[in-house]
């Protein structure tokens, strides 16, 4: 009986155990609040080596490497290549590449390869010049045509410029390194100018996508039946129901955005990282094609089947970054091949360009001269767009002959599909009417705005139209709304009516509080840290104690996000901006005169420092450094005549100079340029007026009321013109004149 006892006894211990064990070993938890560190792809080949051997010479693999015979492409034997005048002389010397040609100072110099970018239908090459700072030479791999070919194909900027090759604008530190290695640190000395950089990797590697890989590590190394209730398995969860997820792991290295906080890890969201280029007129045609290089993510945002929850790997092997499928197999993975995948739906003979799914919703342009990059919006084919507002459309990329124009074009999408589309009015029409600045555009930008059925990249560049196109109660109260949308992208263009507004009384500086303070609380970071920049102009006094704790911590994240960027002198000409509003004025002008020093041929700081400088009574060297703004805005004109911002300001800086006719011309220029710019026409009959131009001031300010019909401030400006040129035809009452002998 005992015997039998004892056996239950342990049996039953046996069954606890067996129940217990699993629910104590999925309690048993790592600490909270533990870091990840990173571990090296080393640390994953173990298990996952069929991921790696995918991996492997993908383009995230090849992304950067040492400019070793292994990698370099180019030929370098003695090779050269002359452009509008420039000579450059290709070399190898054992396992050592150069590259001839103009440097920093304008000579001819000679610079060693240090790096290669890419390897497919292009290579590039860097060279490090003194203090760390890494620059993309001038001189491209073509890896089909087996040829050497500048990237930038027009006539070259001087050395002083920064898009020269050595200036910022190729500067691999800042615009390259983070998104062609992993783990990359910047380390940036601003007092001696050096830049001690580091990577982990030299490439995109498992955990630029994956997240920084040690706790993953020491639970895949553990012998838990779970992973970790805090932790989960220690890494981005990029199968996350929520496409999002992924999405916005991917974006950051595949997007037109601006940094605004460091350390983005993925899984993160990406708008609290950074500010996503909206659909801009200098890098999206009006209907959100591509134009300027933007790099995908902005044009998915577009697209109905980011809507719809399609994610990358949907169509990308994440790993040997492929496609998936070949062919028109990718789209009918999802769509009915019966229904489009044959003549019924395309109208084209089956093998066919016209035949192809991507041919047609996603048409490609070349950039960097060879590398065609196809438009992820995958939009439906709209020739009547480009009879109406003269966007591309996929026929008229392969219909080119004489007869075949973009209206024969509709009137066949009319024969085929009918009139009607479902986008109708597109937003493209919109838009452009909003660029256009017609008066018209308001109520159709506002309607655009609140429509959920379009993508938020969308509905935030019809708010920024109103905040920054239009100034009346309808456009106000619009961008009013956009302020308490659902989505941060809105809300964030919803601020920019508030860019350069000073208050002229308590009135109106207690109503920017009343719209922006609250979002100082804002739950997405770039709603947080904008809405605190234009609040840091405020009067002493109008926030209350609590505003203003929230505001001083919505400052500290955004000063957080420039100091990790102080290599750039557009930072300082923020944190001059920055305290300025803040009221220390040595402190802006200190943050200038870096600007200046790390970038002395760039327009902008010496015009803020002046500025700052006349404030304060000191004025012996305003006029110079004002000069020297004119000199760099006169140059940046003659390179770029077609820039209408540029001869804007080279209009302002000029009057400042009091050189009234060089003012003119150059407003002139610029308003001819664009003449849907309020704000040049503005100045333009400003001037007009206070040179007693009344002609030409009474005409301006009509074309300013056609532009802007419900602009108050533009409405008093016309009635004073009107009065200054009635007095001028007033006749004068005197004695009459003696007459002559």
């Amino acid at each position: 009986m005992k015997k039998r006892i004892w056996i239950g006894l342990i049996l039953a211990v046996a069954i606890l155990a067996i129940i217990a064990w699993p629910a104590l070993d999925w309690y048993i938890a790592l600490p909270e609040g533990r870091t990840a560190t990173f571990v090296g792809r080393q640390s994953c080949i173990e298990c996952h080596s069929s991921e790696y051997k995918k991996w492997q010479g993908s383009d995230h693999d090849l992304a950067m490497d040492l400019a070793t015979p292994e990698f370099v492409l180019g030929d370098f034997n003695d090779t050269q290549l002359e452009h509008h005048g420039i000579v450059s002389k290709m070399q190898r010397r054992g396992d050592d590449y150069f590259v001839e040609t103009q440097g920093p100072d304008g000579e001819t110099a000679e610079f060693q390869v240090k790096y290669v970018f890419g390897y497919h239908p292009l290579q590039q090459y860097l060279t490090e010049l003194e203090r760390g700072q890494v620059q993309v030479l001038p001189v491209t791999w073509d890896t089909e045509e087996k040829r050497w070919y500048y990237a930038n194909p027009d006539a070259p900027f001087g050395p002083d410029d920064p898009l020269h090759w050595t200036g910022s604008a190729q500067n691999w530190n800042h615009m390259c390194a983070d998104c062609h290695s992993t783990n990359f640190a910047k380390n940036y000395d601003v007092k001696t100018d050096t830049h001690h950089y580091s990577f982990h990797e030299m490439d995109v590697s498992c955990e630029a996508c994956h997240g920084p890989g040690s706790i993953h590590e020491e639970l895949a190394n553990s012998n838990s039946l779970f992973w970790d209730r805090h932790y989960g398995y220690g890494l981005a969860k990029l199968k996350d129901p929520n496409a999002r997820v992924q999405l916005e792991t991917c974006a950051p290295c595949h997007s037109h955005r601006q940094h605004i906080h460091p350390g983005f890890q993925p899984g993160e969201k990406f708008l609290d990282h950074f500010n996503l280029s909206l659909l801009e007129d200098h890098l999206y045609h009006a209907d959100g094609q591509i134009d300027e290089e933007v790099y995908v993510y902005g044009s998915f945002l577009q697209s109905l089947m980011y809507r719809k929850g399609v994610r990358c790997t949907d169509c990308h092997d994440p790993h040997s970054t492929q496609l998936k499928f070949e062919g028109n197999k990718l789209c009918t993975q999802c769509h009915l091949p019966a229904k489009y995948d044959g003549p019924n739906h395309h109208h084209h003979k089956i093998g066919t360009d016209g035949a192809s799914c991507v041919e047609c919703h996603m048409p490609s342009k070349k950039y960097m001269v060879v590398d065609p990059r196809r438009d992820h919006s995958l939009r439906v084919p709209r020739p009547d767009l480009t009879v109406k507002i003269g966007t591309p459309n996929a026929c008229s990329g392969c219909h080119t002959k004489p007869e075949e124009s973009p209206q024969w074009a509709a009137d066949k999408i009319v024969e085929w599909y009918g009139p009607k589309r479902r986008q109708d009015p597109h937003y493209g029409e919109i838009i452009d009417a909003g660029r256009k600045s017609a008066p018209s555009a308001v109520p159709k930008l506002a309607k655009l705005a609140r429509n959920r059925e379009e993508g938020a990249i969308v509905r935030a560049t019809a708010v920024s139209l109103l905040a920054t196109r239009f100034n009346t109660t309808a456009s106000r109260n619009a961008v009013y709304k956009a302020l308490e949308d659902g989505d941060p992208l809105v809300r964030t263009a919803a601020l920019r009516l508030f860019e350069g507004w000073q208050p002229r009384s308590r009135e109106e500086a207690d109503e920017q509080k009343r719209r922006l303070a609250p979002l100082l609380k804002d739950t997405s970071r770039l709603v947080r840290v904008t809405a605190a920049r234009l609040l840091s102009a405020l009067p002493p006094g109008v926030l209350n104690s609590t505003e203003s704790k929230d505001l001083a911590a919505a400052l500290a994240e955004y000063q957080t996000g420039l100091n990790a960027h102080t290599d750039q002198s557009g930072v300082h000409l923020s944190l001059g901006l920055l305290y300025a509003n803040q009221g220390k004025p040595q402190q802006s002008a200190d943050e200038y005169r870096t600007a200046i020093r790390l970038e002395p041929s760039v327009a902008g700081p010496r015009s803020n420092l002046a500025g700052l400088l006349e404030q304060q009574g000191e004025t012996d060297e305003v006029r110079q450094l004002r000069e020297e703004e004119a000199e760099i805005l006169a140059r940046d004109a003659r390179l770029l005549p077609n820039n209408a911002t540029i001869h804007y300001r080279l209009g302002l800086v000029n009057y400042l100079l009091g050189r009234e006719e060089q003012a003119t011309t150059a407003l002139e220029r610029a308003y001819v340029l664009d003449p849907t710019s309020p704000d040049y026409l503005m100045m333009l009959t400003l001037l007009y007026e206070k040179q007693q131009q009344w002609d030409k001031a009474v005409d301006a300010a009509d074309r300013l009321m056609r532009l802007q019909p419900g602009n108050r401030m533009f409405l008093e400006m016309k009635k004073r013109i009107e009065q200054g040129a009635a007095q001028r035809r007033r006749p004068t009452i005197g004695p009459p004149e003696k007459a002559g002998n």
